[in-house]
């Protein structure tokens, strides 16, 4: 990567007692794209966002966003940053233009009105924009909320599972909007466990596996890491769920349905060899 990362990790640790969540965490993500931080729950991605987003302390190693050390300047840090969770964070009593210009007076920003217009129409949320957002679906709230994260012009935003519980629509949508954000050249760091998500949406792909970065590259390259089945003299190239359950293996952290379909799939290879 370029010395001009948006997001350059080194040797990041995070313990909870004796509980050693991140073991040493490197990747940089270059400026204006989508980079995915693909992981099981428990992995440390939650934590990790947090230490970037200067919400958490790391025990070691470094950070930087936007150029800035995360430890040594949090506010300038949180005024290049924005930071959306795995839930919702609209006040649904309020319309979502009120939502959205809630947070421009918050941000001391003149013109709250025009701006959350502006947001309401590249969200393609106008229409619903005087509907409170309790009346929204699941896919409306969630683009809402990214919106309201943009507030300010953030150059890098931090997505943690930001599909989370969404049905597949509500999810498509969300995926069209964060492509939108890179197109436009916002840098996005997104965390998630869904490896179609990973395969739609990322530049580039890192697997956090039990506290480190256990492969780092782009869809492409990690999919070279398997070599491909042939069947009847039709090349089959893995997928990327092939390539993740082979780099974590079977630790007994997925649950039944996960280590059945792993299971599975090491047969469907046999027998096609």
């Amino acid at each position: 990567m370029t010395t001009e990362a948006a997001i350059r990790v080194q040797g990041i640790q995070k313990s909870f007692k004796d509980l050693h969540v991140l073991r040493g965490v490197d990747f940089d993500v270059a400026a204006g794209t989508i980079f995915a931080l693909l992981g099981s729950n428990g992995a440390g991605k939650t934590t990790l966002v947090r230490i970037l987003s200067t919400l958490a302390k790391a025990d070691a190693g470094t950070a930087t966003v936007h150029g800035l050390d995360v430890a040594a300047n949090p506010g300038e840090v949180r005024e290049a940053i924005s930071l959306t969770g795995q839930f919702a964070a609209v006040d649904e009593v309020l319309t979502g233009r009120e939502n959205l210009m809630l947070i421009a007076r918050l941000r001391h920003l003149k013109n709250p009105g025009a701006i959350a217009d502006e947001l309401l129409d590249r969200f393609s949320l106008t229409e619903a924009g005087g509907r409170k957002a309790a009346t929204y679906s699941g896919g409306m709230r969630r683009r809402l909320d990214i919106a309201m994260s943009l507030i300010g012009n953030p150059p890098i935003i931090f997505l943690d599972e930001p599909t989370t519980g969404l049905d597949p629509q509500a999810r498509i949508e969300v995926w069209q909007t964060v492509k939108k954000l890179a197109d436009a050249g916002t840098t996005v760091l997104l965390t998630t466990q869904y490896l179609d998500e990973a395969e739609q949406l990322a530049d580039r792909i890192a697997i956090l596996h039990k506290g480190t970065i256990i492969q780092n590259g782009t869809l492409s390259e990690l999919k070279q890491l398997l070599p491909a089945a042939t069947v009847e003299y039709v090349e089959k190239q893995p997928t990327l769920e092939e390539v993740f359950l082979t780099l974590v293996g079977d630790t007994g952290e997925t649950d039944t349905d996960d280590a059945d379909r792993a299971d599975s799939a090491a047969k469907a290879g046999k027998e096609s060899r």
